[in-house]
């Protein structure tokens, strides 16, 4: 009976506990940890609900690693899933390099006081998990995770090289709030705002935040939608791995609304992480922002419509040109009606029990750091499809590649 940790008892982490419960062949005793044991409590609750299993709950705090390893110790866990705060990953390496066990994630880390996105610091791990014995698996939710496995897929099954890589990650829900995010405030402000990169014949190149954007309509009738170019971890470690790539780049589509509300946010200065003095005390405006709009959590009731996330991929086989686009379309309210959460959550929660799956029965678990797109893809693409989130691929002329025509 394999025992696990999850950490994190946020939206990803309601999705990760409840969809870990539903095997209980792959997942045996479950401990859910965080700072608010209230949180743990609660999902655990739903957990018994909607599956019939009991999982443990625990309080923890993830920035100390002793603590955590004390934790790790305690529940005997093979395996620790992170779904806590980027901020926090390389104390839980360090914890379950202490506690001797296997670690795994779904955003690489990054500086709490700096908006930086970089594998630099978790793949300086390398020699001591390789050494410890032991595995730890980086980005496996939807984007990083997903994508990632999509691209190694088609590089095994469709290409001999891929050349140009286009993640489209698409959110066609309305939640029903003036302004809202659907991860993470904190984490999802930073990403939006920081100073987009984007990959081009062997370097990153820098340009403004939102500053590229072009139209891109979904198949399936999820809908039309602007789409605006910006920086995500995944281009960093898929270029790395798969060195043919001489284009990549990340599109995510924002509304309007989503647009304006941001705009005067960062006009009035809510969206600085550094500190600032209010009534003798040092806060930082964005944590208070988050501390102020609706949790992401608490969005699967009101939240309606479908994300729609895949990649454009343009390459060669048996010396031909060749297109695909692989997508998966994500159902809110069937989500909600499931697990009890939008689709954002469950699109990233559902690759963290795969992931974790593979690690703990799918041969996974090698010694060292590993990006997910470094693994065998067949196993998790079986299990997209098996545990919620099904895929389709279209064969596309390069015109409509580089158009981003998909229907």
């Amino acid at each position: 009976m394999n025992k696990v940790l999850i950490i994190g008892a946020g939206g990803v982490g309601s999705v990760v506990a409840h969809k870990c419960a539903m095997l209980p062949d792959v997942f045996g005793e479950i401990t859910l940890a965080s700072r608010t044991l209230s949180k743990c409590d609660d999902i655990a609750a739903s957990v018994k609900r909607r599956t019939g299993r009991e999982i443990a709950t625990a309080k923890v705090d993830a920035d100390n690693s002793d603590e955590t390893a004390a934790l790790i110790r305690k529940t005997g866990s093979k395996l620790l899933i992170n779904v806590a705060l980027p901020y926090q990953d390389l104390n839980l390496m360090d914890a379950c390099l202490k506690a001797g066990i296997d670690y795994m994630d779904t955003a690489n880390y990054e500086p709490l006081d700096v908006a930086k996105f970089e594998y630099s610091w978790q793949w300086a791990y390398q020699e001591k998990f390789e050494k410890a014995g032991h595995s730890a698996l980086l980005g496996s939710g939807f984007d990083p995770g997903v994508t990632n496995v999509f691209t190694a897929w088609a590089l095994k099954h469709h290409f001999d090289e891929i050349h140009t890589l286009d993640i489209i990650d698409v959110n066609g829900g309305d939640h029903g709030h003036a302004f809202a995010t659907n991860f993470n405030p904190e984490i999802n402000i930073r990403e939006v705002t920081a100073e987009c990169r984007h990959y081009e014949q062997g370097e990153f190149v820098e340009t403004a935040a939102m500053s590229e954007h072009r139209s891109f309509t979904c198949p399936q009738g999820v809908g039309n939608y602007e789409i605006y170019r910006m920086y995500h971890e995944e281009l960093e470690s898929l270029v790395k791995h798969i060195p043919t790539i001489k284009r990549a780049q990340f599109w995510m589509s924002f509304s309007p609304n989503y647009l304006k509300h941001l705009e005067v946010l960062q006009n009035v200065g809510m969206t600085r992480i550094d500190e600032v003095e209010y009534q003798g005390q040092k806060i930082v405006p964005l944590q208070f922002l988050k501390a102020v709009l609706p949790n992401p959590g608490d969005l699967g009731e009101t939240t309606k419509g479908r994300t729609c996330i895949g990649n454009v991929i343009t390459g060669v086989k048996d010396g031909k040109p060749k297109a695909i686009y692989i997508y998966n379309i994500c159902d809110h309210e069937k989500c909600f009606e499931e697990v009890g959460s939008q689709a954002i959550s469950y699109t990233t929660g559902v690759p963290t029990m795969i992931g974790a799956k593979q690690m703990l029965t799918g041969g996974w678990d090698r010694p060292g750091v590993w990006n997910i797109e470094q693994n065998d893809p067949d196993a998790f693409m079986a299990d997209l499809n098996e545990h919620g989130l099904p895929w389709q691929v279209i064969e596309l002329s390069h015109e409509d590649a580089a158009a981003f025509r998909v229907v």
